[in-house]
């Protein structure tokens, strides 16, 4: 199940913490838009990402979150 969630109509969207981050790729697979992108060795959720939370769901690491916009 998606952990994406709509507060009081804000957007909730995707967040890498870049010190959990380990680079594997799994999101950047999973994401059903590309919207998840590598810069320098981490992954990236570029302004494509329509908050499904498919790379939430697959993180191994749990480096990827919600941060209200």
């Amino acid at each position: 199940m998606s952990q994406i969630i709509r507060k009081e109509s804000k957007i909730m969207l995707p967040f890498v913490d870049n010190e959990k981050c380990t680079g594997c790729d799994i999101c950047i697979e999973f994401c059903p838009v590309d919207a998840v992108i590598k810069q320098e060795g981490k992954a990236y959720i570029s302004v494509d990402c329509v908050e499904c939370g498919a790379c939430i769901d697959e993180c191994p690491e749990g480096a990827i979150s919600i941060e209200e916009e």
